[in-house]
């Protein structure tokens, strides 16, 4: 399986913020960005720094990530058109594993990086009640990386449905990625499966406890 492609801004995945008022349409965009400014930040304190033991940061990470992505929407995005002809076993399997992939594939680099900082630049409506939250990430002895992040209202709060970084859209990518697994595989969601409980079962046999 390749190698996932993977920034920095990438990592900012979610922190519990307090409850937000039942969302109104004009009040969505300034609350998305307010949302994202705190989870940045909060993101970047809590699970960044060679301190943290790896499977702390990991269950960290994995508490973050249930918290605030639509873990369900995001999954059935990457499988595509695959996701019509697996099973419901198929289905559920696939989701837990691609869960334990992301946290696996990325917690693991928080403990690269340190001194960045996160700014929201802006935030803007896009169809289907989603709103966009424009960001950056200053970095000292580098370019700074633009990001977007893809946010729906769900009740009080919002869920993560995307990460656009320098214009390019990780869900995008990762179900491209996964395509090619499965078109490698014989065209069968099981050869993904397969390919993913061996890598994610490889990765929780190397992580120290």
């Amino acid at each position: 399986m390749k190698k996932p492609r993977i920034s920095f801004v990438f990592l900012l995945i979610a922190l519990a913020i307090a409850p937000l008022k039942t969302l109104r349409a004009e009040d969505a965009v300034p609350a998305a960005s307010t949302f994202v400014q705190t989870m940045g930040t909060e993101a970047i304190k809590q699970l960044t720094g060679s301190n943290i033991p790896q499977a702390d940061r990991q269950g960290r990470f994995r508490e973050l990530l249930e918290s605030h992505f639509d873990m369900a929407a995001i999954s059935k995005f990457v499988l595509g058109r695959y996701w019509r002809t697996a099973t419901d076993a198929e289905r559920a399997d696939f989701q837990k594993l691609f869960e334990d992939y992301i946290v696996q594939s990325y917690a693991v680099r928080f403990g690269e990086y340190s001194g960045e900082r996160f700014e929201v630049t802006g935030s803007s409506n896009d169809v289907e009640g989603v709103v966009v939250v424009h960001s950056k990430i200053d970095r000292a002895a580098a370019e700074d990386v633009r990001l977007d992040w893809r946010l729906h209202p769900a009740g009080s709060n919002f869920a993560i449905v995307d990460i656009v970084v320098e214009g390019v859209s990780m869900a995008v990518t990762q179900r491209s990625e996964f395509a090619s697994v499965i078109q490698s595989k014989g065209g069968t969601v099981k050869g993904l499966i397969d390919a993913l409980r061996a890598k994610t079962t490889q990765s929780a046999n190397a992580v120290p406890q």
